[in-house]
Order: structure tokens, then sequence, then C-alpha cells
């Protein structure tokens, strides 16, 4: 065997070892768990004991472990098929969750996910987004893959009306939420600096079902930035004066 291709089978080898090892130091990690603590402390505000919860673009499921912590049922949509087999073996024997393997839009159909070679969290079934959000330089959406498509409306029909539901659809949160004509108690999406306009639209069309309130947390921290609900025009106002051009975070909508 050639000492280049011995040189390079154990330099893969080593790097396996060492992000497995890395993985497993992140999930026993003193400050995961007192993460995992501040999360389990946050969602409370939304789920309790036998509440139904959707968890829209789950990816590997560590929201749904938050969720289902919290007794709640989880139905969780997910639309790369990369990721079905590894969902399932870390939910085995798990009763209270389903993985539905599709995408979310304003319609029932059939759509063309873009996959991310790096980051599986950066799949997406927005054009636009490839092209304009912070990450377009940085990543390449060569792969795609066919998809199936359903709505919110359409799964309520099926599971009933969730207490709370998780959107993290990168860039694909106006379509998500156009296929939804109903109130659901507590919804929240991610939002970005960059496509700021986005939110405003989805928030429009919640407006046109219900009346709502809103907070915001920012980055991964589960903290509310506001002491109380505000109006979506206050918050907004809020995000749009901002300076941070890499701003982001999710918008939590109560409807009242």
């Amino acid at each position: 065997m050639p000492s280049s291709l011995i040189i390079k089978l154990k330099s893969s080898t080593l790097f396996l070892i060492f992000k497995k090892l890395k993985d497993v130091i992140v999930h026993y990690s003193p400050l995961t768990y007192l993460n995992y603590k501040k999360d389990i402390s946050f969602y409370s505000k939304f789920l309790q004991q036998g509440d139904l919860c959707f968890d829209i673009g789950a990816n590997k499921g560590e929201k749904a472990k938050i969720f289902l912590a919290l007794g709640a049922k989880v139905i969780c949509v997910e639309p790369q098929s990369a990721l079905k087999k590894e969902f399932d073996t870390k939910f085995k024997n798990t009763p209270n969750v389903i993985f539905v393997n599709k995408g979310l839009a304003d319609q029932e159909g059939w759509g063309e996910l873009a996959l991310c070679e790096t980051d599986n969290t950066l799949a997406t079934l927005s054009s636009a987004w490839i092209q304009n959000s912070r990450f377009s330089k940085s990543h390449n959406w060569h792969s795609k893959e066919k998809i199936p498509l359903t709505t919110l409306d359409l799964l309520i029909k099926k599971y009933g009306v969730p207490k709370f539901c998780k959107i993290d659809v990168e860039g694909y949160e106006v379509n998500v939420i156009k296929g939804l004509s109903q109130s659901i108690p507590f919804i929240a999406f991610e939002f970005t600096k960059e496509e700021l306009t986005n939110a405003k639209i989805v928030l429009a069309h919640l407006k046109k079902i219900g009346s709502i309130v809103i907070n915001y947390t920012l980055g991964e921290k589960n903290q509310f930035i506001e002491n109380s609900w505000l109006s979506p025009e206050e918050i907004i106002s809020k995000l749009e004066k901002n300076k941070d051009p890499l701003l982001w975070g999710d918008i939590y909508v109560k409807f009242i």
C-alpha cells in the first residue's frame, strides 16, 4: 500500500476518533447539562405534560428532546431523508415522537430541497435565501433532493392543534406560515437581520388570523429580551434600529 494512502487513512481515522471524542465531551459536559436545564425552564412557558408540539425543521431532534422532557407529544417534521435513520435510532422506543419526512409549504405538492454539503442544518427550500443569506459566500448547496410537501393546516387536521409550534426552515418561513389558517397558542420562528422583511410578512399573516403579541430571543440564548409581550410593530421597530448586521434570533408569537 502506498505510504501516502496509509498517511491519508491514518489522518482520516484520527479525525473520526477526535470528532467522536469531541462529541462525547460536549454531550456530557457540565456546561451542556446546564444549558439543557435552562432550555427546559424556558420552554416550560409554552409546554406542559400532555401538550402537543410541532417541531418544524426538526433536523436531528435536539429541540425535540427538550420538548419530550417536558412531557409533550412531538410531531417532528424534517424533509432530509438522510437524517431519518439517525432520528429513528435516537428516538427508538419513544412513543411520544412522530417523524414526518416532509417539507412544509403553503400548499401540498413537491419541492426541491437544497442540501448544504458542510452543514445539514442549512438545508433549505428557499433559493432566495441561498443567494442572500449570510452563509451564501461560505457554503455550497450543490446537491438537491425532491421532497413531498404538506401544510400546517393539514398537519393540524391529522394530529390536532399544537400548543406550541417551532419553525426553523432557513428562509422559508413565509411559505410555511401561509399554509396556516387558524391560531396556534404559541409559535416561534427564526429571524435574521438581512431577511427582516420575511418576519414582517409572517407577522402580517398571523395578524389576519387573530390578535397577537410577540417577544424575541437573540442567538442561541433562550431568554426573552423584553420583560413583557409587545405588539409586532414595537418589536420590529426595535429590530430595525439594531445596527448589528449579523443580528439573529427567534420571534415568539402568542395569540390572545
